[in-house]
């Protein structure tokens, strides 16, 4: 896998900008919209787990459950610009993930912030 495959996060054309902060310099928030979330649940197909316990003997990266975590986690965002989007917000501050294991099926990730229209300062 390519470092292209590892990171994730939003691409430069996004209509939605996306911020871990609670402010954006040079802008005011002109509405506030409230929270939104995109979630998703995924399993872990046969391969990866027999290779997970495979390399969990020997010690290090495990690629598959890598590659799947960093797969869903940008499923998780996608969804979150979706609804901010339909919305109306053109902004998400306070931008978090929350990850947790699904009943031991699966990986459930939940993308969430809070859904703002911001306007340049004049």
């Amino acid at each position: 896998m390519g470092i292209d495959e590892y990171g994730g996060g939003q691409r430069a054309q996004s209509d939605v900008l996306v911020v871990t902060t609670n402010d954006v310099p040079g802008f005011h928030v002109e509405r506030v919209i409230g929270e939104v979330f995109g979630l998703t649940v995924r399993s872990r197909h046969l391969g990866s787990q027999i290779g997970a316990g495979l390399k969990s003997m020997i010690g290090g990266e495990l690629r598959g459950l890598t590659k799947t975590l960093v797969e869903t986690r940008n499923q998780a965002m996608e969804r979150l610009v979706e609804q901010a989007r339909s919305r109306g917000a053109n902004a998400v501050l306070m931008f978090r993930f929350d990850v947790t294991e699904a009943a031991d099926v699966g990986t459930e990730v939940c993308a969430y912030g809070t859904a703002v229209v911001l306007s340049p300062r004049g």
